[in-house]
């Protein structure tokens, strides 16, 4: 059974950092392309980055140089470190391949505010 957990959120005052984890089960991140997502209240979810299975990274142009994603083929876990955050970032953020196929995690909230 293929699982996403994410995991990391927060409340952080603007300009903060936070990493947050997908720790994937039942499937390999190694050799998708792995993307987070992000979903604010009233909007739809939208891919903030993603990264291949030969480690290529392409960012929304929101985030582009604050934040960046990674993986760790051994612990089978995608990360998203979020640097000089801002309250416009705040969403509940998601994990899935890109693009998504797979059944949606809960999700980790993340709230950006002073």
């Amino acid at each position: 059974q293929v699982q996403l957990v994410e995991s990391g959120g927060g409340l952080v005052q603007p300009g903060g950092s936070l990493r947050l984890s997908c720790a994937a089960s039942g499937m390999r991140v190694s050799i998708n392309t792995m993307g987070w997502y992000r979903q604010a209240p009233g909007k739809q979810r939208e891919l903030v980055a993603h990264i291949t299975s030969g480690s290529s990274t392409n960012y929304v142009d929101s985030v582009k140089g604050r934040f960046a994603i990674s993986s760790d083929n051994a612990k089978n876990t995608a990360y998203l470190q979020m640097n000089s955050l801002k309250p416009e970032d705040t969403a509940v953020y998601y994990c899935n391949t890109f693009p998504s196929y797979l059944p949606w995690g809960q999700g980790t909230q993340v709230t950006v505010s002073s």
